[in-house]
Order: C-alpha cells, then structure tokens, then sequence
C-alpha cells in the first residue's frame, strides 16, 4: 500500500487526504494547529453577551461551487449550509436607505437577470442597459486565455462603457466579496471566471450557501470525523520542519514536532504540501519548482470582520450588502454563534481592507457604529453588548494582473511531491471552492505516480 502525507489540515489538505484514503493509500495529515479548518475555523469567546461560537470570518459559497459542497456531502454537512432557492441579495443604500434587489429568475441565461436589474434602483436606465452590454461582453471571453491575465478588470470595464455608479453598486459589490480586491486590482481572467461562472453560465449557479453552524463545525469536526472513517491518521498540533528525500532515495522524509517540540521523522511514498504558499517554498527540496521564487511574489490580501452584539434585534434578513458606506457586507449570525437572551450577533465582512486591517478595535468602532446606524434604524435605539474584531491579513493572496504565471500546478518537478491550496493553479480566486480543487487535484496527481 502506498503511503501518503498531508502537511496542512485545512479544506485543500482535508480534501486531499480524503481523497487519497479513497484512492487505498495510508494517509497520514500533519496540522501545526490544534484542529483543522485553515483560515475558515471558529473559536468561542466569553464576553458580557455570554459564551459564543465565533468564525473568524464570514464565508459563503455558490451553487456552482460543486467541489467545496462535494466536500460538504463527504463530510456529512451538506444539509448545514444550505443553498438559497433562488438568488436574492438585499443592497442597502446607506444615503437614501433604499432597498435594492439582485434577484434571478428561471429564465435562461441571460435573461435569468433580466427583470432583477430592471428593477434595481440604485442605478439609472441607461447605466443598467451599459450593464448588461457588459455582461454580454464578459460572457464571451475566455478565462483560460493567458492574455486576460494581464489586464485588469478595472480597464476591460472602463473600455466597456462602465462608470463609477456601475462598479460601485454591482461589479465591485459582487468582486470585492469573492475576489479580495477592487476592479482595478484585479486580473480579468480572474474577474471573468467568477463572473462567468457564477452569473452567466447556468440560472442557479449564483444562489448564495450560507452555513447555520458554525465554520469550525463543518471544517473541523465533522472533517475530523470523517478522517477517521477514513482510516486517516491526524497528527494535530504538529508542525513539518523540514522535507528530505527519504531513505536510499525513495520517496520523502519529514521532519515533524510535536507539542513536546520532539523531532519525529515520518516517511512517505508521496508528500502533498498542503500549506500557505510562503511555508510551502521554505519546505521544498531544490528542483522541484523550476522557479520557487515566484511563490514568494504572490502578495497577501487582508479581510478585516467586524463583531457586534447588539441587545436586540436590529436586522430581520439573513444578510444584506451595502452601498454609500464603508460597510460591506453584514451577516446575522446570532443562531449559529449560540447567542441567547433575545439579542442579535452581526458580522460585517469587509474585503480588500488593506488600509484598515491594523487599525485599533476602538478606531473601527467608532467609525462603524455609526454606519450601522445609518443603515438600520433600529441599531440607533439598541445597546451594544460587544464589539470585537477578527483579523486575517494573509486571508487570500491577490488576484492582481499577472497573477497566473506565479501559481504553480499540483505536481512538481521533484517525484512523489505535490502542492494543494487555493494559491495553486486551479483557475479560480482565493475561495473555499478553489481550495477542496486544488486538493482533489493533488489526489489525482499523486494517484498517477
């Protein structure tokens, strides 16, 4: 039986193991943290609203994410994170305090949005007509094609008749969650696979799943659990320090330490690095990229979310997305965080938050609050009960312009090595979806060695 390890228990190494269990080989999974999950994990916490379960950030999916709801269904959580019936996304409008709707129909694409921008009032006629041009546009272009990568989506919009009101209330308001950067940041091979993908190819496919449990439920324990049904062997808390070829030149050798920091050497046929793409080029052999460099040239994108516990209900949707307002996106998470007493947990979800993910607790409660208030009414007559904050600075990396050509496949040049996480070439952005891909896509190389 072929022997296999994993370095990294989040989705992409999850799944990876998973797979490899499933193709017959002995796996083992090596996690430097105490639990699985990556950066989609939840932690409690203990404050004057009670104890909570909190995820550190808030994350959601599509319909047409298949590979992250397959893993949903190997894990037993599929029924947990369920997807909405059709897609509608409130858009609250800070300024005037106007809901619109992005809502589809079950026409055929393109018409399955149709009557929902006919309707969305935080644009003119003739801006949603320019949007639909676009959209027409974007539907024909390719995403493989490596000449998109090097534009960004900000200058394909512009060259497509789109102004700021346009980018504001719909490109960037879909872009900024899903890619981690704004239009002009972004390469437009990126921007067209999620829009293509999620809005122009099936009417389904952007119909938003949002989890009714807690991250760390789905991502770890049910993960877990399904690990060791498996057969996987899950080292916890137990971190690769360094990767050799193994004994007489077969296969690898790796360097593990544990919680008592002892050295524990674990040999296996293949290896799949599963890890963050800067402790990934620390821990591979010379050769096995042609230039490991690049790695280290795939910059980091930060998400920043914002926590707040309110002493009463202040927001009846489930979620909705803002304009005229540094608020983002705002999700009710009172029923999966455990909250009780009859008051309500929101988390604002901000993207591409460079210039604020250092900022102190107090600096963004003081400039958030308020905007809550001007967004719902009722948060004006509510007290607050606690206001915390959740930062990933190296959440994503960042899908700028020229991004591709520095996301190396799932092999190696080196034999038995193989890469997963969702900074691998999967063709799609940072997301959860890209992450169990670039998993299975590893399983599928290893199997073939």
């Amino acid at each position: 039986m072929t022997s296999a390890l994993v370095i990294g228990g989040g989705l992409a190494g999850t799944t990876a193991a998973l797979a490899l269990a499933d193709r017959g080989h002995s796996v083992t999974l090596a996690e430097a943290r105490p639990r699985l999950g990556g950066l989609a994990f939840s932690f409690s916490r203990d404050s004057a609203a009670g104890s909570l379960t909190v995820d550190n950030g808030q994350h959601v999916y599509l319909r047409c994410c298949t590979a992250y709801q397959g893993f949903l269904r190997r894990v037993g959580g599929a029924a947990l994170a369920p997807v909405q019936r059709r897609m509608d996304v409130p858009v609250l409008h800070a300024g005037t305090r106007r809901v619109g709707r992005l809502r589809r129909t079950a026409a055929p694409v393109p018409l399955h949005l149709t009557a929902g921008l006919a309707r969305y009032p935080h644009l003119t006629l003739a801006e949603r007509a320019s949007v639909g041009r676009a959209a027409l546009a974007l539907r024909r272009l390719d995403p493989a094609d490596p000449a998109l990568d090097a534009e960004s989506f900000g200058h394909w919009l512009e060259r497509h008749g789109q102004n700021r009101a346009t980018i504001d209330a719909l490109w960037d308001l879909v872009g900024v969650a899903t890619l981690n950067a704004r239009a002009d940041d972004v390469s437009l091979a990126l921007a067209a696979k999620v829009f293509r993908t999620g809005l122009l190819t099936t009417p389904g496919a952007a119909d938003i799943g949002l989890p009714e449990v807690p991250l760390g439920h789905l991502h770890d324990t049910l993960a877990a659990a399904a690990l060791e049904r498996a057969g996987v062997r899950t080292l916890l808390a137990t971190k690769a320090r360094a990767l050799h070829p193994g004994p007489e030149g077969r296969g690898w050798r790796a360097d593990l330490t544990g919680r008592d920091d002892t050295p524990h050497p674990l040999d296996a046929d293949v290896v799949v690095l599963a890890v963050p793409q800067r402790e990934a080029h620390g821990l591979l052999p010379p050769g096995a990229l042609p230039d490991p460099g690049r790695l280290l040239d795939l910059a980091d994108a930060p998400i920043l979310n914002l926590h707040v516990v309110y002493d009463r209900r202040v927001l009846r949707a489930p979620f909705f997305a803002a304009l005229g307002s540094p608020v983002q996106w705002v999700f009710d998470r009172t029923a999966p965080s455990g909250l009780t007493g009859g008051g309500q947990y929101l988390a604002l979800s901000q993207s591409a938050a460079g210039a604020e993910i250092d900022l102190p607790a107090k600096v963004l409660r003081k400039r958030y609050l308020p905007e809550l208030e001007r967004l719902l009414p009722a948060a004006a007559h509510a007290r607050v009960r606690d206001f915390f904050v959740t930062r990933e600075r190296t959440a994503t990396f960042a899908p700028a312009p020229g991004t591709a050509r520095l996301r190396p496949a799932a092999a190696t040049g080196a034999r038995g090595l193989f890469l997963a996480g969702a900074w691998t070439a999967t063709g799609w952005p940072a997301t959860m979806e890209g992450a169990v891909r670039s998993g299975l896509a590893a399983a599928r190389a290893a199997a073939a060695v």
